[in-house]
């Protein structure tokens, strides 16, 4: 039998890391919410990551990075766009 993965809010995932980074809680007290260790270290490491102006590789977890990352995927695109246009020969 599997296992269903289980998925949380984005909003979950920040108030869980902001329980270690603002509360002071360690990563072993915070962690009784149902999330492994690992999982918890590495949604505060992220939460660090973002609040110091840093754009995450992963999935962000605060609106304004969510955005952020929007925007340079779209920027990105945009860019690959334009450089297929420039190898088309003009006629």
């Amino acid at each position: 039998m599997t296992k269903k993965r289980r998925s949380f809010s984005s909003e979950f995932k920040v108030d869980a890391a902001s329980l270690v980074l603002d509360q002071g809680n360690s990563i072993a007290e915070a962690s009784p919410l149902d999330i492994g260790e690992t999982t918890l270290r590495r949604r505060v490491k992220q939460l660090q990551q973002e609040r110091g102006g840093t754009t995450p590789a992963s999935k962000a977890l605060t609106p304004e990075q969510q955005r952020i990352q929007e925007l340079e995927a779209r920027i990105n695109r945009l860019e690959r766009e334009k450089a297929i246009l420039k190898k088309l020969p003009l006629s």
